[in-house]
């Protein structure tokens, strides 16, 4: 197919139907300085071995190996085993592409197969997806499938579900129609307010979004929350970001919750500057049809042979684009793979074991973290692996340069997110942090060192 090149017609007609009359005028929103940056300031070509040198050398500018870390808030420092990162990073699970054809790609099929397995048995539910882009669109997603379901145009969003989460659902609707409210949260215990969300609560509701252990740490009181949502036939959906906490607390399905989505970074994807991600989905039967992204069913073949399929794809370039309830394309199926090998290679005792250590790790901070001065720990009660810290007759900036010099990133300022809560940190602590190394940033805090 050769190029047909736009003529000077072409290019003055569009101009003209622009409204401008020169193609620069299109990149106005630029700064001068970034606009059209000189080609000499491009330096020369490099051989490969220099290259790979000069690699070295701006990699040599990290340092973030020499810190001990203790963020969270949606990204969490797990051990991964290298068996996971070895067998992901196999041409046959990293390059393929949508599996469309089963008999070439049974072994990407079956992979997806058993994550969703997986994920259904740790969330209590029925089935599952075979994934979704991140955690944050996955509560999209969830509140769409919702209203689609419930057919009413009212959802409403707990406080305590993670800033970011709420940012990208008001993207997600702010032209469909659909009316959120938020449901206040206790701030003497940073739950969701029962008796505010049953004020809340009317024939007009379609369902109720909140995150367990929510965006300070609290674990909801979910069979609850559940029960009130359905007591006006509205949906419960429950939002992960800490994906290892299914492994500790009760799952969300034995609660009553309706559907469960969120965050799975927590099973075997690294930290990378934001990414990748992978959001899962989990939902009672009912919502088989709703459910956005592609599901992966078993069957058999002509011989009686067990195979895999896409069973369900209801993307708009498959189905009517008015019938689809999704327009996720190529999603993160590599990350669910990778996801499903770090789940397999853990096993069910050995994802229990690490979440409780998790837990043990941060209770342990957490009973000492009261004892010293100017420090208080805030939700002393109900966290699974973060808790919140206020810091008292000082600036939290303050403290963490303090903690910075003793090279610890110190845990993530609320203040960013949450301004009646600028004097705080919320600090995330895994089974990667040893004893001595929660004494280390217990003595800092304490300006021992």
């Amino acid at each position: 197919m050769r190029f047909l090149p736009l003529t000077d017609a072409d290019r003055e007609s569009m101009h003209n139907c622009l409204g401008i009359k020169d193609s620069a005028q299109l990149f106005a929103d630029i700064p001068d300085k970034f606009r059209f940056p000189p080609l000499n300031e491009i330096p020369e070509a490099l051989s490969e071995n220099r290259l790979l040198e000069r690699f070295r050398e701006l990699a040599a500018a990290n340092r973030h190996d020499e810190y001990l870390p203790f963020l969270g808030a949606g990204a969490y420092r797990h051990f991964i085993p290298e068996v996971v990162s070895l067998l992901s990073a196999k041409g046959e699970f990293l390059t393929p592409y949508t599996p469309y054809q089963p008999e070439v790609s049974q072994g990407s099929l079956q992979a997806i197969f058993e994550y969703q397995t997986m994920i259904t048995q740790l969330t209590g539910m029925d089935l599952s997806n075979a994934s979704l882009y991140d955690g944050g669109t996955a509560a999209a997603e969830a509140l769409l499938l919702m209203q689609r379901k419930s057919r009413r145009p009212r959802i409403l969003v707990a406080e305590s579900l993670h800033p970011e989460y709420r940012e990208i659902i008001q993207s997600y609707i702010q032209n469909l129609g659909i009316q959120t409210e938020t449901v206040p949260m206790d701030p003497a215990t940073a739950r969701v307010d029962l008796e505010k969300l049953k004020a809340l609560l009317n024939p007009e509701t379609g369902g109720l979004i909140f995150q367990s252990p929510n965006f300070f740490g609290v674990i909801e009181e979910s069979a609850a929350i559940a029960e009130l949502t359905h007591s006006v036939d509205a949906y419960a959906a429950q939002i992960v970001t800490e994906a290892m906490s299914l492994a500790f607390l009760k799952p969300p399905g034995e609660l009553g919750v309706d559907l469960v989505a969120g965050e799975a970074q927590s099973f075997g994807l690294p930290l990378g500057f934001g990414g990748p991600y992978l959001g899962f989905m989990a939902t009672k039967t009912e919502f088989l049809r709703q459910l956005p992204g592609r599901i992966v069913g078993e069957t058999k073949d002509l011989e009686g042979r067990r195979g895999y399929v896409l069973t369900l794809s209801t993307r708009e370039q498959h189905i009517k684009r008015e019938r689809a309830t999704s327009n996720i394309c190529t999603n993160q199926a590599w990350c669910a793979v990778r996801a499903a090998m770090y789940m397999a290679t853990m096993g069910h005792d050995g994802l229990i074991n690490i979440a409780q250590t998790n837990h043990t790790n941060t209770s342990y901070f957490a009973d000492r973290v009261n004892s010293l001065p100017n420090m208080e720990l805030v939700f002393p009660r109900n966290f699974f692996n973060e808790v919140v810290v206020r810091v008292k007759n000082r600036h939290v900036d303050d403290l963490l340069s303090q903690l910075e010099s003793h090279r610890i990133l110190g845990g993530v300022p609320l203040q960013w997110f949450a301004p009646d809560y600028a004097d705080c940190l919320l600090i995330n602590i895994t089974e990667m942090h040893r004893k001595s190394e929660i004494d280390r940033l217990l003595n800092a805090m304490g300006g021992t060192l």
